[in-house]
């Protein structure tokens, strides 16, 4: 019989919060590049300078309010993953939505 020691119980629960907190990372960095595409492609026909920037200043600061309220009430490690999770939507963004 094998004997396990508490601290491989200790460990379950912050890899499941770190990955909880990887998947929502994800979804805001999917959101926050698919706007981003939107905007250039906003800025690059001149469509409208009023919804582009409109457009900037509510990507700006959705991210920066998400990253600041995770950051003061769940603390360091959950940012962490967070922001690793905001690669993993710009990777998925840049690989499914760029076209050549």
């Amino acid at each position: 019989m094998m004997a396990h020691s508490f601290a491989e119980h200790d460990l379950i629960g912050p890899v499941f919060s770190a990955s909880a907190w990887l998947a929502v990372g994800t979804l805001i960095g999917t959101f926050y590049f698919m706007a981003l595409h939107w905007n250039v492609r906003i800025f690059a026909v001149r469509q409208s300078l009023t919804l582009a920037l409109a457009l900037l200043l509510i990507r700006f600061g959705a991210i920066t309010g998400t990253l600041a309220l995770i950051a003061t009430h769940f603390g360091a490690l959950p940012l962490l993953a967070a922001t690793v999770g905001i690669q993993v939507g710009k990777a998925v963004v840049v690989r499914f939505r760029v076209q050549p």
